[in-house]
């Protein structure tokens, strides 16, 4: 069947919108921060937030399997328009952290059915080819969530509040677009009742465990390093007071250029294969963690480089670990396989969030981000133990 032109581009251009809310606080975080009284932790604290909403989120929405018994164009919009009330609702006077810490958990609670929904939607159009849209769709990902810091280096001079207004006006603009321009896909195969053992039933097949064992372990390092990006700047700052380098601008340009090489590797993927080009891009990020103390002596020029290759690394095999979770799941339990993949792997960012949060107060700041390794160690292990090797 000969899928409408139009359809990836406004899934791509919706999650764009709608992923900016991801780490809208931290686009934002010193402007918070002194509004509020927020703590020296806070990037830990408010990131972890929107994390566990988000885990909660996929929980409820994999054991009721929402997105694939109802529409998933309809679950996307419903969850971009209250993502949206939410964070907007971080300009309230009032906010105290515990209340900005509740907004940012239900922020992540309706993420839950805004990125895995639209990667079904996007499985539901395209049978084949599917690494390649997925690429552009976590790329999507990618420069929606380095988004509040492209604002924030743009909005020099005006407050926090209209970084935060404008990034609900485009999660709003999202909704639209996927509830009135995208249709539910050829591709969809609906479930008609809640079916509870898909939650647990899909990690009977040996790919798809592979698959979203690779998946965990990426995930592992990716939250953290995004989180911590700014810090790592800053850091860099305090021991080399000459370079002086925007913080915002470089985390934006940092987390931004990881979405070319999601594109780059659903290309490489056709070639290459999904395992391989997945297996690739995990060792390297690996690798990087390895080194990152050796980032923080050079000169500003190389340290900007190890940054930019490492923020391509550290996402490039997003979409190929989505895509073979996406081919190895049962039709009807498509939506649910992915949603349940997301919420482990979002479960696991908590802890290597909080992780390097507390040691960041204990520990060498150009030393802690060796324990990131751990993750991609962990997904090389099972990718070439798991099944076929890459």
């Amino acid at each position: 069947m000969q899928v409408p032109k139009h359809i990836l581009p406004v899934i791509v251009i919706a999650q764009f919108c709608c992923t900016s809310l991801w780490f809208a606080s931290n686009g934002v975080l010193s402007d918070l921060a002194a509004a509020f009284n927020l703590g020296a932790n806070a990037v830990g604290s408010l990131t972890a937030a929107v994390q566990l909403g988000f885990i909660s989120g996929t929980l409820v929405f994999a054991i009721l399997t929402l997105a694939d018994r109802y529409s998933p164009s309809k679950v996307f919009f419903v969850s971009a328009m209250l993502g949206a009330l939410f964070n907007l609702a971080l300009i309230w006077e009032t906010n105290s952290l515990y209340s900005i810490l509740s907004l940012r958990f239900c922020t992540g609670f309706f993420l839950a059915g805004i990125y895995p929904v639209g990667m079904k939607i996007a499985a539901d159009y395209f049978n084949t080819g599917l690494g390649r849209s997925l690429g552009y769709l976590v790329g999507a990902l990618v420069l929606g969530t380095a988004l509040p810091h492209g604002i924030k280096t743009m909005s020099v001079g005006y407050s926090f509040e209209l970084v935060l207004i404008s990034i609900s006006a485009l999660a709003v603009l999202g909704g639209l677009l996927i509830f009135f321009l995208v249709p539910d896909g050829p591709y969809r195969k609906p479930s008609i009742k809640p079916d509870f053992s898909a939650f647990f039933g899909v990690f009977k097949r040996a790919d798809f465990r592979a698959a979203a064992f690779g998946y965990f372990g990426h995930m592992w390092e990716l939250y953290a390093f995004w989180a911590f990006v700014p810090i790592m700047i800053e850091t860099y700052n305090q021991l080399h007071p000459s370079a002086d380098l925007n913080i915002t601008a470089f985390s934006f340009a940092v987390i931004g250029i990881g979405s070319l090489a999601c594109v780059a590797a659903g290309y490489y993927s056709q070639r290459f294969g999904l395992r391989k080009t997945a297996f690739t891009a995990l060792m390297g990020s690996g690798i990087f963690c390895l080194l990152s103390p050796v980032f923080f002596k050079v000169g500003p020029a190389f340290f900007l480089l190890f940054l930019l290759v490492w923020g391509m690394l550290v996402i490039a095999d997003s979409p190929l670990f989505s895509t073979m979770v996406a081919l190895s799941a049962a039709g009807a339990h498509k939506a649910t396989a992915l949603t349940i993949v997301n919420c482990i792997g979002f479960a696991i960012t908590i802890f290597s969030i909080q992780l390097l949060s507390d040691m960041i107060l204990k520990y060498s700041p150009t030393n802690m981000y060796q324990v990131l390794a751990f993750g991609p160690a962990i997904g090389l292990l099972v990718l070439w133990f798991g099944g076929a090797k890459p």
